[in-house]
């Protein structure tokens, strides 16, 4: 039942939840709300977002955070197949808008962002990193250029004359401020992009590798070897170890296979290691004849 469980929940997350999570990202990302009506505005994704999501989607398959063979393949349903080519394709659009939407609408911080975004992604594509690492880059470079353009870049463009614009005013006195004009929104347009950029990184948090349900469960029982493996004895460690990389050379003691059974089965052996030593000793002892003893 437990089985049955967790595919139907991988299922879930996979054919609904993943889908319907990029496809809301992708609709908020370009989402903003006008400063001086209050209207909605949907901003369309420059085509430097489009190249933005293209090699991040290169960065996925680099990091092992998808595996393109895997989730399309011929040994697939056909609708599974569907399913799968809309996941992706959700996540590209959503990559692409989640760059959208801390990205500037117009002007030189614009470029600069555009620049830094591209110099970043760029340079990981000769890095050595996993998953995991890839997330929590992912993370804190939209986490920075969230704070950027809603707090700093916000505060630039405000009509009514937010402190950043004040200072830069009074440094670049006598000159033009016109490259750093931009569209100015409500402060809800902050809320939004907060909101889409979590979505989409609690999304590549939840999307798996690989679509197949058996590779979960062998890494769930993997996990579980590596566990059983820890709570065995030094010795009986050093057996396991032992057997295998020298299966070929088998260890005298023959009650160290216990170790074996319990860090595949998880079961407690009832008889301790040290224990069966010392009976093994006193067992020899016994059997010795006068005669076999040695000389002294």
């Amino acid at each position: 039942m437990t089985t049955d469980n967790r595919v139907r929940n991988h299922a879930l997350v996979r054919h609904l939840l993943l889908p319907t999570v990029f496809l809301t990202v992708a609709l908020l990302g370009g989402l903003r709300v006008g400063a001086e009506t209050g209207a909605f505005v949907f901003v369309a994704p420059p085509l430097v977002t489009l190249l933005l999501a293209a090699l991040l989607m290169i960065l996925f398959v680099r990091g092992r955070t998808l595996k393109p063979s895997r989730w399309l393949n011929g040994e697939l349903h056909p609708l599974e197949n569907v399913s799968h080519a809309l996941t992706l394709v959700t996540l590209f659009f959503a990559s692409a808008q989640s760059f959208n939407s801390v990205l500037p609408e117009a002007g030189l911080f614009r470029w600069l962002f555009s620049f830094f975004f591209l110099w970043t992604l760029w340079n990981n594509l000769f890095s050595s990193f996993d998953a995991r690492r890839l997330l929590r880059s992912l993370a804190a470079l939209f986490a920075t250029a969230f704070v950027l353009k809603h707090m700093l870049l916000a505060s630039l463009y405000d009509t009514e004359g937010g402190w950043l614009k004040r200072v830069a005013a009074l440094l670049l006195e006598g000159l033009t401020l016109g490259t750093l004009d931009a569209p100015a929104f409500a402060p809800a347009s902050g809320y939004i992009s907060f909101f889409a950029l979590a979505l989409y990184v609690g999304g590549l948090v939840l999307l798996p590798s690989t679509p197949d349900e058996r590779g979960a469960a062998t890494a769930e029982e993997a996990r579980a070897v590596i566990d059983n493996y820890r709570q065995l004895s030094i010795t009986e460690q050093e057996f396991v170890r032992q057997v295998i990389t020298m299966p070929d050379r088998m260890p005298r003691r023959t009650h160290a296979s216990d170790a074996t059974e319990r860090l595949l089965i998880g079961r407690e052996s009832s008889v301790d290691a040290v224990e069966v030593d010392d009976e093994a000793d006193d067992m020899e002892a016994t059997d010795l004849t006068p005669d076999d003893k040695p000389d002294t």
